[in-house]
């Protein structure tokens, strides 16, 4: 009788937080992106925004909206089976991409590969002459994955429907590369080559000399903007009572 009583709300608020602190730090970190991608999955699904999500939430050169987009379009899918796997990948190397950048430089890095790998394929399209609308996480998600390899390429890794077989984080990088690189040069449609494959060049460009030449001399102006904000608090606390 115990077991089929329903839950008090203390007991699920238990359950939620023993779950969220059994998380790694990467992990908590990702959650709100995963929770962001599937709020515009369920946009999608009403017909009222149809027009407004292909305007901001899909990236092409042809756009009136182009700059948008650029970010936007890496929360957006259309298709249930493209969100599962693209926020399982994200998931997956959560853990291994926060310990080597903190959490604070990764929301910043995967924002930036959002915008990067929309602008290469904006490129790759105005080349081409196909001006075809792009969504997806896609882009952004080959920066974490490459960056990853690159730091840690004798990782194993391998693929969810065929565990048995196993392969090092290096080998499936160059694999990865080569594929979407013939895929642009042969003109294959069956994803955004180009958007991948900036994603990655990013992610590998990054973790190897990006960290130093961007993240660390960030300090000064950092340190600049927090002394602008206390001068302002101390002029503004300075007013008389009445």
């Amino acid at each position: 009788m115990d077991k089929m009583r329903p839950q008090k709300r203390g007991d699920f608020r238990k359950q939620v937080n023993s779950w969220w602190n059994s998380l790694t730090e990467g992990q908590r970190t990702v959650t709100g992106i995963i929770a962001a991608n599937a709020f515009v999955f369920c946009l999608w699904r009403l017909p009222g925004m149809r027009r407004i999500m292909f305007t901001y939430f899909t990236s092409n050169p042809s756009s009136k909206a182009l700059c948008s987009p650029m970010l936007l379009s890496t929360f957006s899918h259309f298709s249930l089976f493209h969100m599962a796997a693209n926020m399982y990948v994200l998931w997956s190397f959560s853990s291994s991409i926060v310990s080597l950048l903190g959490c604070e430089q990764f929301i910043a890095v995967y924002l930036s590969a959002g915008v990067i790998s929309t602008f290469v394929s904006y490129v790759a399209k105005m080349a081409t002459g196909r001006f075809e609308p792009s969504l997806g996480a896609s882009g952004a998600i080959m920066t974490v994955l490459a960056a990853v390899c690159t730091k840690m390429p004798e990782a194993k890794l391998a693929i969810i429907l065929l565990p048995m077989f196993t392969f090092t984080a290096g080998s499936a990088l160059k694999a990865i590369i080569a594929f979407d690189t013939a895929g642009l040069a042969l003109g294959w449609r069956l994803f955004d080559h180009a958007a991948h494959l900036g994603g990655a060049l990013f992610g590998m460009w990054y973790v190897t000399y990006g960290h130093e030449l961007i993240w660390k001399n960030r300090e000064p102006l950092v340190k600049a903007w927090h002394e602008l904000r206390t001068k302002n608090a101390g002029k503004g606390g300075g007013g008389r009572s009445s």
